[in-house]
C-alpha cells in the first residue's frame, strides 16, 4: 500500500514539476532575428515584386504581421546593425558610418557596450549568431565577446560568397574568435548553422540572429566562381561586368535562396514542435542600392535618406500568439526590437534604450505612443514627426519637408509652405544631434 501511495506521489510530484516547466518554457519563448542585406522595400513578392519570388517570406507575412512603415535606423549596414545590437541611435555608440574593411580594422562596438545578447543571457538563454557582424574587425570586437555563445560568420561588410574573403584580400570566415574557413556558398552557410542551432538547443530557451549576406554584393549564385583569393584588392566593380539582364538575375536568385533558408528554418521549427513558442522578426538593413533591386517606387536607394534608404520590408512572426494576415502601419525602427524582445521574455529591460518595445502592439494591437524618429548619416539628418519628414543635406541647401500621407514618393517639398514647421523640426534635429553624438565625445 505504502509502496503504491510513494508510487502515486512521485507521479503527481513528476507531472506537476512538468507542468511547471512546460509554463515556464512557454513564457519564455525562443527570438530569432533574420537580417536580409541590401535589400529594397519591393524585393519581396509580398510587397509588389514580380521578379523575385519569395514563398517562405510571404508565408511569413501571411501567417502574421507585415509592415509597411518599418525602418532600419541608418541608410548602410554598420550603422543599422549597431543600433539593433545595441537597442541605441547608433551615433550613441560611435557607429554612425561604414566600418570598412579598408580603414577602420582597428574600429569596432565598445564591449562596454551591451547588446541584447548581452542582456538576454541574464535571462537564461542560450545564444547564437550566423552571417555578417560587420561592427568590428579584431578579436575583442568578436560576437563571442558582445554576448554570443556561438557565433560563425564574417565580420566585414562582404565577403566572396564561395571562397569567404574580404574587400580587401584576408580571410574572413570565422567559427568564434578564430579563423577557420569552411566550403559552401555563404548563404546556405548561414542557414544550416542557423538550423543545427536549433536542433541542438531545442530544449532551452534560445536567442538566434541570422544576419545574411544576401542579397549585398559581390554578385554571386550558388554556381558562380570564387572571385576573390587572398591578398586580392578591388578592381573592376563587379556589377559593371554584367549586363544589367545577367545582375537582375543573379540578385534574383541571391533573394531566392535567402528565402529558401528562413523556410529551413520554420520547417524545422513546425517539426520539433516549437514554432508555437518561437517569435521570428525579419528585416532588410537598408534600402537596396542604386545599381539593382527595387525600392518598390520609393524615392533614393541605400546610403540617402530618402525613404528608398531606409524603409524595408520587415515581419513578426509567432503562431498562435500573434494573429495572421495582419498589416501594420505603425513606424518603427531596429532599434526597437531590443526591447521588444526583451518584454517578450519578460527579462530586465536595461536603461538608456532608444527604441521603445512592440510587444502590445504586436500582440494586443495597442498603438504605440507618439515619438519623434531621427536619421543620420554623411552630414544629412532626418526627423519623422507623425506623417511629416524633414530632410537637412547641409547647413546652406534648402531643408526639405515632405508629407508621406500624401506623398509617399517625396516629390513635393513643402517647406516654404509651411516655415513654422521648419523651424521646429530643425531645432529637434538640433538638440537630438547634440545628445546623441555628445554621448560618444
Amino acid at each position: 500500500m505504502h509502496s503504491k501511495l510513494n508510487t502515486l506521489f512521485s507521479l503527481i510530484f513528476l507531472s506537476i514539476i512538468t507542468l511547471s516547466c512546460k509554463a515556464q518554457k512557454e513564457t519564455k519563448p525562443n527570438i530569432i532575428i533574420i537580417m536580409a542585406d541590401d535589400m529594397g522595400y519591393g524585393d519581396l513578392s509580398c510587397y509588389g515584386s514580380t521578379l523575385i519570388n519569395t514563398p517562405n517570406l510571404d508565408k511569413m507575412a501571411s501567417e502574421g504581421i507585415k509592415f509597411t512603415d518599418f525602418h532600419a535606423n541608418g541608410p548602410v549596414c554598420s550603422p543599422t546593425r549597431a543600433a539593433i545590437l545595441t537597442g541605441k541611435y547608433q551615433q550613441r555608440v560611435g557607429i554612425d558610418g561604414v566600418v570598412t574593411a579598408k580603414h577602420h580594422r582597428d574600429k569596432g562596438l565598445a564591449v562596454s557596450e551591451k547588446t541584447f545578447a548581452d542582456a538576454i543571457q541574464k535571462a537564461g538563454y542560450v545564444t547564437g549568431m550566423f552571417g555578417k557582424w560587420h561592427v568590428g574587425y579584431k578579436k575583442e570586437f568578436n560576437p563571442i565577446n558582445q554576448g554570443f555563445d556561438e557565433y560563425i560568420g564574417y565580420v566585414s561588410g562582404n565577403v566572396d560568397y564561395h571562397s569567404h574573403i574580404d574587400q580587401e584580400g584576408y580571410e574572413d570566415w570565422w567559427v568564434g574568435d578564430t579563423i577557420k574557413n569552411e566550403k559552401g556558398y555563404s548563404t546556405d552557410l548561414i542557414t544550416e548553422h542557423s538550423v543545427d542551432f536549433i536542433k541542438r538547443h531545442k530544449d532551452e530557451p534560445f536567442l538566434l540572429y541570422i544576419p545574411h549576406e544576401a542579397p549585398h554584393g559581390p554578385f554571386q549564385g550558388r554556381k558562380s566562381a570564387a572571385e576573390r583569393y587572398v591578398g586580392w584588392k578591388n578592381g573592376a566593380k563587379q556589377k559593371d561586368k554584367m549586363s544589367d539582364e545577367e545582375l537582375n538575375n543573379i540578385y534574383k536568385e541571391m533573394v531566392e535562396v535567402m528565402d529558401e533558408g528562413v523556410g529551413e528554418v520554420m520547417k524545422t521549427l513546425k517539426e520539433l514542435n516549437i514554432d508555437k513558442n518561437t517569435i521570428i522578426f525579419f528585416c532588410s538593413d537598408n534600402g537596396a542600392s542604386k545599381k539593382v533591386g527595387s525600392n518598390g517606387g520609393l524615392r533614393g536607394y541605400k546610403s540617402t535618406l530618402w525613404e528608398g534608404g531606409h524603409r524595408v520590408s520587415a515581419m513578426a512572426w509567432y503562431p498562435g500568439t500573434i494573429q495572421p494576415n495582419q498589416v501594420n502601419n505603425e513606424t518603427v525602427l531596429t532599434m526597437d526590437l531590443f526591447p521588444t524582445i526583451m518584454d517578450l521574455v519578460g527579462a530586465e529591460q536595461p536603461e538608456n534604450l532608444d527604441g521603445v518595445s512592440l510587444k502590445n502592439n504586436l500582440i494586443k494591437g495597442e498603438p504605440l505612443a507618439e515619438r519623434d524618429l531621427f536619421w543620420g548619416y554623411a552630414g544629412r539628418k532626418a526627423i519623422r514627426q507623425g506623417d511629416w519628414k524633414l530632410i537637412i543635406r547641409n547647413k546652406t541647401a534648402e531643408p526639405l519637408l515632405y508629407n508621406l500621407k500624401e506623398d509617399i514618393g517625396e516629390n513635393n517639398n513643402l517647406a516654404q509652405q509651411h516655415p513654422e514647421l521648419v523651424k521646429s523640426l530643425t531645432k529637434k534635429l538640433e538638440a537630438w544631434g547634440d545628445d546623441v553624438y555628445a554621448t560618444t565625445k
